[in-house]
This record gives structure tokens, C-alpha cells and sequence, in this order.
């Protein structure tokens, strides 16, 4: 290999590593997620069910383990279309984390994790007493991190300029009202919850430097790509 060649190669490296090293936290999570779901795949179905179920973040096992649960439900992904779920986990939480710094970043994840889940199990809870739902509601299969990705996605907002972030808050908000106001599932109500969480983490953004412009970041892209 020539000299050039390899210190292309070594420079191209050197590139990914300060840009994974500069969200540790999301690529650590993402690398987790990613072999967890692997190893999850080679699960018969019957022991994918009862292992789904231990780690579930459902009124039973908040019950008897809440801190375990709410842990272990944020490492796993239950469903076949997994790969562009990661794509888009780290698509919203690398800027953040990047933004925020790791520990501010982790503090939105764990308040939109935790908030979400306590209050829309609280509704399964309240409907379950009051006769509006079965008994069998308490068990119900619930982990993955789109409750943590909805958190991240709201305080994204104020990273954009405005008047920008005005359309995207707009934009996140009619798509999890929707889900919410269509099927009333209490994962879309989890959704809806950790949205507003995220965007009431506006106190964490404070004395952050930098601000994205869309419309600039698009104009410079097209520039790039005219100019080569």
C-alpha cells in the first residue's frame, strides 16, 4: 500500500474515531442495542416471549423490580425492523449528546425514559381498576428506547434557529398527537409524554453554544457538492 494511501486510510480512521468519541454515550448505548438484538434474534419464539415479558417495563415487573426493568427495557428492541430504528436513534441523539454534553444528554434521556413509562402505565393502571381494560394489560410486553428517542427528538428543538424550530416542534407534535388521538395505546400516550418531557428540558440547554440553521446547513451542502 502506498504512503499516501495509508495515511489517507489512517486520517479516514482517525475521523470516525473523534466523531464516535464525541457522543461516547450514544455509540456505547448503540453498540449495546445492536448486539443485544443480534443475540435476541437467535431466541426461539417462546423463550423470546418470556424474555420480552422479564424485561418489560409493564405494571408487574414495575411492581416487584421498577429499577432493574427500567434499565434492562432501554437495552433491548423487540421487532423484526430493527436497522432503521438504530439509523434514527443515532441520528437524533448523537447532535444531542454533542450539543448538551453526555451528562445533560443522559440527564433528558433518563427523565423522558422514566416519565414516559410511569405515566402511561399509570393509565393502564387507572383502566385496569376501573374495569376499562383486562387484567392481562398488567403484563403486557413494553421495551425498547423510542421513549428516550422522542425525549431527545423534543429538546432537539431548541438546537434550530428560528423560526425553524417553530415547524419541527410543530411537526413532532402532530405526529405523536395523531398516533396518539388514533389508536389511544398507552405506548402512543408514552410517546406523546416523553415529547413533552423533552421539550420541558428546555432549562438543560441553557448556556449551550450554537445554534443549526437547516436552510444554511443545505446551502453550504449544495455549494459542496456544486463546487467538486
Amino acid at each position: 500500500m502506498s504512503h499516501p494511501a495509508a495515511r489517507h486510510m489512517r486520517t479516514a480512521a482517525e475521523n470516525v474515531l473523534a466523531y464516535v468519541r464525541s457522543a461516547p454515550g450514544t455509540y456505547a448505548w448503540l453498540v449495546i442495542l445492536l448486539i443485544n438484538t443480534i443475540i435476541m434474534d437467535q431466541f426461539s419464539p417462546r423463550f423470546r416471549y418470556h424474555f420480552v415479558l422479564h424485561h418489560s417495563t409493564n405494571l408487574r415487573e414495575l411492581s416487584h423490580d421498577p429499577v432493574r426493568v427500567l434499565i434492562s427495557s432501554a437495552l433491548w428492541l423487540d421487532g423484526g425492523h430493527w436497522w432503521p430504528y438504530l439509523i434514527l436513534y443515532s441520528l437524533f441523539h448523537a447532535p444531542v449528546e454533542r450539543w448538551l454534553g453526555s451528562s445533560r444528554w443522559l440527564l433528558v434521556v433518563i427523565v423522558s425514559h422514566v416519565g414516559a413509562t410511569y405515566l402511561s402505565q399509570s393509565v393502564v393502571y387507572y383502566n385496569i381498576s376501573h374495569g376499562n381494560a383486562p387484567a392481562s394489560d398488567a403484563y403486557v410486553a413494553d421495551i425498547g428506547v423510542s421513549y428516550a428517542l422522542a425525549g431527545v427528538e423534543g429538546v432537539l428543538t431548541y438546537l434550530i434557529t428560528a423560526p425553524w424550530r417553530y415547524f419541527y416542534a410543530a411537526a413532532l407534535l402532530l405526529y405523536y398527537g395523531a398516533s396518539l388521538l388514533g389508536d389511544r395505546d398507552f405506548t402512543d400516550l408514552g410517546h406523546f409524554t416523553a415529547l413533552l418531557l423533552g421539550l420541558a428540558c428546555y432549562p438543560l440547554t441553557r448556556g449551550r453554544a450554537g445554534s443549526w440553521d437547516p436552510v444554511l446547513s443545505l446551502r453550504s451542502a449544495w455549494t459542496r457538492v456544486r463546487s467538486e
